[in-house]
């Protein structure tokens, strides 16, 4: 079985349920899903699979979050060519900037963000972003 490695920051709990609705889905595609906080998470475990999920909200003036997610990403920019991702997170304010610059980065580091884009809600995830992550999910499990 195929695994994909959902690795998140959450400060509201709010992309922790988002990241709950992914690992569902990847489930409901066949593979096995592994949730990790970023601050748990092994970064050659995630580099080595196929089909990653990253989800962060936004922070400061529309970036990731500094001090876990950051070094993180940081850390996968040389490791993840080839590789399927799917890029999801929650905001208070602002327009999604922060997400167009994660699928740039992504992009640029010669990984695919799974359907060009993130999912991002503001506040908590209703019934269509859950399901929309759920799906998210299925794709991942698909190209793991």
């Amino acid at each position: 079985m195929s695994t994909v490695y959902i690795v998140y920051w959450s400060g509201t709990g709010n992309t922790e349920a988002m990241a709950q609705a992914v690992a569902a889905g990847v489930t409901e595609g066949g593979a096995e899903a592994v949730v990790w906080n970023v601050s748990e998470a092994d970064i050659e475990a995630v580099a080595g699979a196929k089909a990653i999920a990253l989800g962060c909200p936004s922070m400061g003036a529309e970036q990731l979050e500094e001090s876990e997610m950051e070094p993180f990403m940081t850390d996968l920019d040389g490791k993840i060519s080839g590789k399927t991702v799917g890029l999801f997170g929650s905001y208070g304010w602002g327009a999604g900037e922060w997400m167009e610059d994660w699928v740039n980065r992504v992009n640029a580091d010669g990984a695919t963000a799974l359907n060009g884009e993130g999912i991002i809600c503001n506040g908590a995830p209703d019934a269509d972003t859950l399901e929309n992550l759920k799906a998210l999910g299925r794709d991942l499990a698909a190209n793991a």
